[in-house]
């Protein structure tokens, strides 16, 4: 039995990848960091519901995905994966774990002093998750918490 289940671990660590380092590189590189899905649907969402906003403004630190000027709200649209966080599509690939590991941990360590900055600056930082915008029910309870902080920081 031992000696199957190490054929079928050797078998799994060979197939891990099916590309070549070159191709998987070249897939990686096309990878984009705007215009997602998830952020085209909160857009949309805050343009039909009256908010005017700024994309992806290289003025501000991590340039934000929007930026609400009026409001003085920066909102980040984070993919699980990429920003480690804690759910099912934030976890690390079995494949180069610590490469991957310390990736990860550098992007959450930039995410966070990005956000500290923001604040001190006096802006509103919401952090929205890939995962939060899953299904219809998960999409319509964030996109309105989102206008209701908004809302709640403006008028205070």
């Amino acid at each position: 039995m031992l000696k199957q289940a190490t054929l079928k671990n050797i078998y799994w660590k060979k197939l891990a990848d099916i590309f070549t380092k070159e191709k998987r590189s070249d897939i990686m590189s096309k990878i984009s960091g705007k215009e997602t899905k998830p952020e085209i649907l909160v857009r949309k969402y805050l343009f039909a519901n009256g908010f005017r906003y700024r994309k992806n403004d290289k003025r501000f630190p991590g340039k934000p995905d929007i930026v609400l000027p009026k409001y003085k709200t920066i909102i980040f649209i984070h993919g699980c994966f990429w920003h480690g966080h804690n759910c099912k599509r934030g976890k690390l690939p079995e494949t180069r774990k610590s490469f991957w590991k310390k990736k990860i941990s550098q992007n959450i360590e930039r995410d966070k002093r990005n956000n500290d900055i923001l604040e001190n600056l006096g802006w509103n930082v919401i952090t929205v998750w890939q995962c939060q915008l899953s299904n219809q029910k998960q999409i319509n309870k964030t996109l309105n918490s989102i206008i209701k902080e908004i809302k709640s920081r403006y008028y205070d």
